[in-house]
């Protein structure tokens, strides 16, 4: 595996959902490392479906994946890549599922081989450094939307990636979490890519910009 290579490339990727018009037409992209993307788009330019094609939840018609080096086009070959990359979903609902915060967040290194103990251990420091260790024994259900967001983001940060994807982080956060949020963001190493419409946000958390439009990247 080729440390050097950049953490994805896309080249010539398309994809459709069904027979409908390509969501994505001949992309080609690259992110680095220590890189800081933001992505942005219309609503319904693909830029969530970008996310889907490079954590393997969805494959593309054509074109070519690399992660890390390696191209990716089965199951199995994105097995590493979730390992390896934090996504964060645009709906905590869809992160959340477990019945108290600490279970929630010790879930992603039990999946991958933690044991119990060492899993929890590594969830309760994930929430000391985000301020969220109050929350621990909470039951997830019962969280403010703000605190939904906080805790889905531990539960990325607690397997330690080697990048992120985010898609709207800051949705749902009052404005002292909005701050609190960038302040956890510029405090991490990992390169990311961030979904958002709020260009303030995305002018505090990132350096390089990508516009998706017509199933390409600008």
């Amino acid at each position: 595996m080729d440390e050097a290579a950049p953490i994805f490339r896309f080249q010539g990727v398309g994809f459709a959902y069904g027979a409908g018009r390509p969501v994505l037409d001949g992309l080609d992209f690259e992110l680095r490392r220590g890189e800081r993307v933001a992505l942005i788009g219309a609503n319904g330019s693909g830029k969530t479906t970008l996310f889907h094609l490079m954590m393997g939840l969805a494959h593309p018609q054509r074109g070519r994946i690399e992660a890390f080096g390696v191209a990716r086009a089965s199951e199995a070959d994105f097995f590493e890549v979730r390992r390896r990359v934090g996504f964060l979903f645009q709906d905590s609902d869809d992160q959340l599922f477990s019945p108290t915060v600490v279970e929630d967040v010790a879930f992603g290194p039990l999946n991958f081989g933690a044991a119990a103990k060492q899993a929890r251990e590594t969830a309760m420091a994930t929430l000391a450094s985000l301020g969220l260790a109050d929350l621990a024994t909470r039951a997830t259900h019962r969280l403010s939307g703000g605190q939904r967001r906080l805790v889905a983001l531990a539960t990325v940060l607690a397997m330690n990636p080697d990048a992120l994807l985010l898609d709207e982080p800051s949705t749902g956060l009052d404005e002292p979490n909005v701050e609190r949020l960038i302040a956890i963001l510029e405090g991490l190493p990992q390169a990311r890519v961030i979904i958002s419409h709020d260009a303030e946000f995305l002018a505090r958390t990132t350096t390089r910009k990508c516009r998706l439009a017509h199933g390409r990247l600008e």
